[in-house]
């Protein structure tokens, strides 16, 4: 890849905690947003890169507290023109994560400083 793209998945500390969502419900709703986001933006030319090196994807998981701090992100990507999918399992009807499509990592860290890795003990 000759541009330094990266793939955030921001996925929510809160359901962590929670006895309904065991690990493999976490994976699933970080699968199911990866999933979703490289459907949307299939056709744009950051995706057809990253998914032309599948050896070498680049993705970081980060942890944001709850849903309103989810939802503030939320906003301000949407409000940047950052282009991204949250999820929101059903019938739950719960925002789970928020996932971004790849972009050069100097384009998108800037919104994601304050967060740290995704490291819970499940």
């Amino acid at each position: 890849m000759s541009k330094n793209l990266v793939q955030y998945i921001i996925m929510r500390g809160d359901l962590a905690k929670s006895s309904k969502w065991n690990a493999g419900a976490l994976v699933a709703q970080a699968c199911h947003g990866v999933s979703a986001v490289l459907h949307l933006y299939y056709n744009d030319e950051n995706v057809q890169e990253y998914l032309c090196d599948v050896d070498r994807m680049h993705k970081v998981v980060l942890e944001i507290s709850d849903l309103n701090s989810l939802m503030e992100l939320e906003t301000k990507l949407k409000n940047k023109g950052i282009h991204h999918k949250t999820w929101i399992e059903q019938p739950e009807n719960e925002a789970t994560c928020l996932v971004v499509k790849p972009y050069p990592k100097e384009d998108v860290a800037e919104f994601f400083k304050d967060l740290k890795l995704f490291n819970k003990k499940l």
